[in-house]
């Protein structure tokens, strides 16, 4: 059956194409070096990694599906390593976007439990269209060469981060994708070009001790885009004997979420979000689901000896 592409699905298209292409996150505090290569744990021989699913606007036609997997670990006191792959599909194969990066983190001790952690990411992005078979309510799209042709074209990226982080708090700025790259050109004196735009994120989150047994942990996270709104991020978790996770978020004019993590055993942790849209495009998705799994690997088989991770 040929795939049909109504108005709804051109509109995310369009959205996507000129304004945040990167993928939103709800559990952000923990998919942090997707979008920061500084992020550092600063425990040796200890490998981090981490799996993570979101189906975003159930129900509408062509919605965002973004696949992360994510891993890294500290070489030495001062060095970490990582990798991170970012799988974007749009409109179930109309744009699909693979990111493959290395991650370098140097990490540096500012003393009273205090560090400052310089990143550096490296890697190349495969960008492919296929408009093949497409159906358009106005019954011909050879007006519009940005659905003309299909694209399958690879390009490199580079990306800087700072994180500062202690043992109760964590703050981050970063740039994950420097190069600005043209999918489409523009043809036959249409503009009808897409192109990735500089995103920069502002991360930040604290826990709290509230008692032996409950911790409270807000976190924020801000994206600013060329030409777009700023999007803003405020969350808040409940720790509930270092196991049992719940609690809140709000993305400024879109979307509340109430979030869920579980950690099955002292390395393993599972979690669950889930995006109620709160925008006009409400009306036409039955919201967003997110899924994460997070594997904190002893190399050495010294035993669990970190303290759990928070952030």
């Amino acid at each position: 059956m040929k795939k049909i592409i109504l108005s709804i699905s051109l509109l995310l298209f369009v959205i996507k194409a000129s304004a945040q292409q990167d993928p939103e996150y709800t559990h952000y505090m923990y998919n942090m070096n997707i979008v920061n290569p500084a992020y550092a744990t600063g425990t040796q021989a200890m490998l981090d990694l981490g799996i993570l699913y979101r189906s975003q606007w159930a129900g509408a036609v062509g919605a965002p599906k973004t696949f992360n997997f994510f891993g890294h670990t500290s070489l030495t006191k001062k060095v970490e390593m990582g990798l991170s792959v970012i799988s974007d599909d749009i409109g179930d194969g109309a744009k699909k976007e693979d990111n493959f990066y290395a991650d370098f983190a140097y990490v540096l001790d500012l003393g009273s439990k205090s560090k400052l952690s310089l990143g550096v990411k490296a890697g190349f992005t495969s960008f492919k269209t296929n408009f093949n078979g497409f159906k358009f309510e106005s019954g011909d799209s050879s007006t519009d060469q940005a659905f003309a042709e299909n694209v399958n074209s690879i390009f490199p990226n580079v990306g800087v981060g700072a994180y500062y982080f202690t043992d109760n708090y964590y703050l981050g700025l970063s740039a994950p994708n420097l190069f600005s790259s043209k999918h489409i050109e523009e043809s036959s004196g249409i503009n009808a070009f897409g192109s990735e735009k500089l995103h920069v994120f502002f991360t930040g989150g604290y826990v709290f001790n509230l008692s032996d047994s409950f911790k409270l942990k807000p976190a924020f996270m801000s994206k600013i885009v060329a030409g777009s709104a700023v999007s803003l991020d405020l969350s808040a978790n409940v720790l509930f004997n270092e196991k049992f996770e719940l609690g809140a978020s709000y993305r400024f004019n879109d979307a509340v979420s109430g979030l869920m993590s579980i950690a099955v055993s002292s390395s393993i942790r599972v979690g669950y979000a889930y995006d109620y849209t709160t925008s006009n495009f409400g009306q036409f998705n039955s919201g967003t689901h997110e899924m994460f799994l997070l594997f904190n690997l002893d190399l050495l088989g010294k035993g669990y000896e970190k303290s759990p991770r928070f952030f």
